[in-house]
């Protein structure tokens, strides 16, 4: 038998295969139908949407907003930290749930994006809470206090008597913001690194919320 009739009739048996697997509903991956969060205490059940009219809400229909500020962000925020995906998403939320102290899932957008929805298990820090000018100072001396709170109270980082940064027991911070038109979490990792953060305990989920919600991941509001 020839080559190309093989491919052909392997072909025709995995699209005579599809419509059983399509009935076994729409899976996170092929061996996740589902993944436990906590969000604010409370058990979240993280799956797909089975509705096949669904569609993305208004807010992320559009694909003109204007560069600057809404410019396509590079595949990688900063040279040594990790770009992630939604399953890798998953698996952070999912230590982070089950009390791993160690790491944290962070929101940059500000609180009336959070409000549409976030990703369950998230918390909200708004980018311009951690937020450098291009001359790598803030307007005003609150500004720089809350930040050195952010650091010290969010993130157990702690201020040496000589005024340094010590990371050593800092956790690991996974940022995601509106996708990847949107700066703000961009924005914060840079700001987080030029501060000496290792780049190592950054993660950066450069879909964030559109991607989520292309592929009907579970979403919730505060």
């Amino acid at each position: 038998m020839k080559p190309t009739a093989i491919l052909f009739i392997a072909f025709a048996c995995s699209l005579a295969a599809m419509p059983s697997a399509f009935a076994e509903g729409n899976k996170i991956a092929p061996m996740i139908d589902s993944v436990q969060l906590m969000h604010n205490g409370k058990p979240v059940t993280v799956q797909r949407g089975h509705d096949p009219q669904a569609h993305l809400p208004d807010a992320y229909q559009k694909t003109e907003r204007g560069c600057p500020p809404f410019c396509v962000q590079p595949m990688t925020a900063v040279p040594g930290v990790d770009t992630i995906g939604e399953l890798e998403m998953l698996e952070y939320l999912q230590r982070s749930s089950q009390g791993d102290e160690s790491i944290l899932v962070i929101d940059s957008r500000t609180p009336d994006w959070v409000m549409r929805g976030t990703i369950p298990g998230s918390v909200n820090i708004p980018w311009n809470k951690i937020n450098i000018d291009t001359a790598g100072t803030f307007e005003t001396p609150a500004e720089a206090e809350g930040l050195k709170h952010i650091l010290a109270d969010e993130f157990d980082a702690k201020l040496g008597e000589d005024g340094k940064w010590d990371f050593s027991d800092a956790k690991t911070l996974v940022l995601f913001c509106n996708g990847i038109w949107c700066p703000q979490s961009t924005a914060n990792i840079k700001t987080l690194v030029e501060y000496g953060y290792p780049v190592h305990k950054l993660k950066w989920y450069r879909g964030g919320m559109q991607d989520w919600l292309s592929v009907g991941l579970t979403t919730v509001k505060p």
